[in-house]
C-alpha cells in the first residue's frame, strides 16, 4: 500500500507540472482560438533568460546573494516576456485578425522557430543551471502509518505546490475578472468583441504576456530539475495529451487532465511495465489522447463545437 501511495503521489506531482505547461496552450486558445505551437519555445526562451541573468547580475552588481540574483532575474525575464508579447501582437497577430485558424497556426509555428533561434543567439546554446533554492533531497513521510514510510521528493513537492498556486490564480483570473471574461469573448468572435468596445490588441498582449509568465515559471521548475537546454521545448509535447484530454478551452480541464496523465504514466510504468518490457511512461499519454480524439474529441471539459449550415 505504501509503495502504491508513493507512486500515486509522484504521479500527482508530475501531473501538476504538466498542467502548468498545458495552461499556456489553454490561455492562448481561449483568447485567439488557435493552438499555440510556440509554447515550448516560450518555455525555453524564458528559462534561458532567467538562467543567464541570474548568472550575470552578481557580476554586474557585485552582490553575491543568490536570492537577490534570482528575484532580479525573474523580474527582468518577466519584462522580456512582456516585450515578446507586445512584439508578437504588433508584428504578427494584429495583421491576422479574422484570418483562418490555419493561418494563425502557421504564425505560431513561425514564432516558435524565431524564439528558438533568438534565444540561443542572445543567451547561448549550452546547458545552463537554474538554482532557485528548492531542496533536492527526499524525505520520509507517514512513517507511523506505513512501515518504512513513504518516500517523497521535496523538489517535486515544492514544484507541485508552486504550480498549484499559479493554476489556482489563473482559474480565478478567468472566472472572476473583467479581463478574463473579455478574453473568452475575444476567442468566440474577434469582430463582435471589437464592436462592443473590447480592445483586441491589448487583450492579446495581456494573454500572451500571461502565457509568457506561465512559460517562465514552467521553465524555472523544469530547468531546476533538468537544466536549461534545448530539450525543454519537448516539455510542451508532453502537455499536448493533457490539453486533448482536458479540453482546449478549459482551465480546470488542464488541471484534471494533467493529474490523470501524471498518475496514469507512473502507475502504468510501475505496475504494467514489467509485463511489457517497460517504456509505457513514454507513450501512455499519447495513446490515451488518441482514444479521446476518437470518442470525445472536445476532451473532458471542452466545449462541443456545432457548426450550423
Amino acid at each position: 500500500m505504501a509503495f502504491f501511495l508513493e507512486t500515486l503521489l509522484g504521479g500527482l506531482m508530475a501531473g501538476m507540472l504538466y498542467s502548468l505547461v498545458a495552461l499556456g496552450f489553454v490561455l492562448i486558445f481561449k483568447a485567439s482560438g488557435v493552438f499555440n505551437f510556440a509554447q515550448g519555445a516560450m518555455v525555453l526562451f524564458a528559462a534561458l533568460a532567467m538562467a543567464r541573468f541570474a548568472t550575470w547580475i552578481p557580476l554586474w552588481t557585485g552582490i553575491e546573494s543568490p536570492v537577490f540574483a534570482n528575484v532580479a532575474a525573474f523580474v527582468i525575464a518577466s519584462f522580456i516576456m512582456l516585450i515578446v508579447a507586445w512584439a508578437i501582437e504588433k508584428f504578427a497577430l494584429r495583421h491576422l485578425v479574422n484570418q483562418e485558424g490555419t493561418t494563425l497556426l502557421m504564425a505560431t509555428l513561425g514564432i516558435s522557430y524565431f524564439l528558438d533561434g533568438l534565444g540561443q543567439t542572445i543567451f547561448g546554446s549550452d546547458i545552463y543551471k537554474i538554482d532557485i533554492g528548492m531542496p533536492k533531497e527526499p524525505i520520509m513521510a507517514f512513517e507511523s502509518a506505513f512501515e518504512g514510510g513513504i518516500l517523497i521528493n521535496k523538489e517535486d513537492l515544492y514544484a507541485a505546490l508552486i504550480a498549484a498556486v499559479l493554476v489556482g490564480a489563473l482559474s480565478m483570473f478567468f472566472q472572476k475578472t473583467a479581463t478574463g471574461r473579455a478574453l473568452r469573448a475575444v476567442a468566440d468572435d474577434h469582430q463582435a468583441a471589437q464592436s462592443i468596445g473590447i480592445p483586441l490588441n491589448r487583450i492579446w498582449v495581456i494573454v500572451w504576456f500571461v502565457a509568457g509568465i506561465v512559460a517562465l515559471v514552467a521553465g524555472m521548475i523544469w530547468g531546476s530539475k533538468l537544466g536549461v537546454q534545448f530539450s525543454l521545448t519537448t516539455v510542451a509535447l508532453r502537455a499536448l495529451p493533457v490539453v486533448i484530454l482536458g479540453g482546449l478551452t478549459s482551465v480546470p480541464g488542464a488541471i484534471i487532465g494533467g493529474l490523470i496523465i501524471g498518475v496514469g504514466e507512473k502507475l502504468s510504468e510501475v505496475f504494467l511495465g514489467p509485463y511489457v518490457g517497460g517504456g509505457i511512461e513514454i507513450w501512455f499519454a499519447y495513446v490515451l489522447a488518441l482514444v479521446f480524439l476518437l470518442f470525445r474529441p472536445q476532451g473532458l471539459f471542452g466545449e462541443k463545437i456545432i457548426d450550423r449550415v
